[in-house]
């Protein structure tokens, strides 16, 4: 049975592996090559469209702190880090994202210790750690629960985290459901089953605020925050996976005066600031 077990999430991580190694997160948007000039673009366009992204991580309170991310990408989170003056590591599931941070860095003159991991088995000791920083990563992760034990195992007492997981009230999981569920008539289809399915990588997963809580249960939670993006919104390029007619007509017609008003919490991403007491 332990065997069987072992063997059905190493095949579902190898599915999350491969499906990254065909291009880290929005490298197919927003990339062209590998020179410094290419990275600084992806940079620029990636807080351009999730400004969030600046004001959640709070990038100089890792000032001279030994930081680990987890999910490096294209490495432009990892930059602003390195920036700030964080004392950096950073791991990721694929040598491709590896690869692009590392010779972001060469080309920036800047330093991290970069390896190849797996968030569910860090490979540090204990209380390494004086602050975690994981932006969209850990709910692809088979078992996120132990993921996010392995970013409480490695953080000092005392220290901080920043994670970014998805959030499942959101109104991108209401398009999706109405997409893939109501309009293929299958309205009974779980949240579970809609976001695993079509959203990322195989098996993503989202939650709830009271989730979220039962997730982090052995940290201090400081601040839990959903706010809506451009997807919720409809306002950007993303989303190339669902392109069609459909899509077109939705965004022409999306009703974003009335979701800000009556649903600003029900972003796609949910953000949770943690200290580990």
């Amino acid at each position: 049975m332990n065997e069987q077990l072992e063997s059905s999430t190493f095949s579902e991580k190898d599915q999350v592996k491969d499906f990254w190694n065909e291009a880290s997160c929005g490298e197919d948007l927003y990339l062209a090559g590998f020179t410094e000039a290419d990275y600084t673009s992806h940079s620029a366009k990636r807080y351009q469209l999730e400004p969030e992204i600046i004001a959640f991580g709070e990038f100089e309170r890792f000032r001279n702190k030994k930081t680990l991310e987890i999910g490096v990408g294209l490495g432009a989170d990892h930059q602003k880090l390195a920036e700030a003056g964080a004392i950096l590591s950073g791991v990721d599931l694929t040598q491709r994202a590896i690869n692009h941070t590392t010779r972001r860095f060469e080309l920036n003159g800047l330093t991290s210790e970069l390896a190849i991991a797996d968030a569910e088995n860090l490979p540090f000791a204990g209380e390494t750690f004086e602050a975690v920083y994981s932006w969209g990563v850990l709910h692809h992760s088979p078992d996120t629960q132990r993921a996010i034990d392995e970013v409480y195992r490695v953080l000092k007492p005392g220290g901080f985290a920043k994670i970014m997981i998805y959030h499942k009230y959101s109104i991108v999981g209401l398009m999706l459901w109405l997409r893939y569920g109501l309009l293929r008539f299958k309205p009974l289809i779980t949240m579970e089953t809609i976001y695993s399915k079509y959203l990322e990588s195989p098996g993503t997963k989202a939650y709830s605020r009271k989730e979220a809580e039962v997730l982090f249960k052995k940290f201090r939670i400081e601040s839990i925050s959903t706010p809506l993006n451009h997807a919720d919104l409809l306002t950007s390029a993303v989303g190339q996976r669902h392109r069609g007619v459909l899509l077109n007509i939705m965004t022409k017609i999306w009703p974003r005066t009335l979701i800000k008003k009556f649903f600003p919490s029900n972003g796609i991403e949910l953000m949770v600031t943690l200290y580990k007491s």
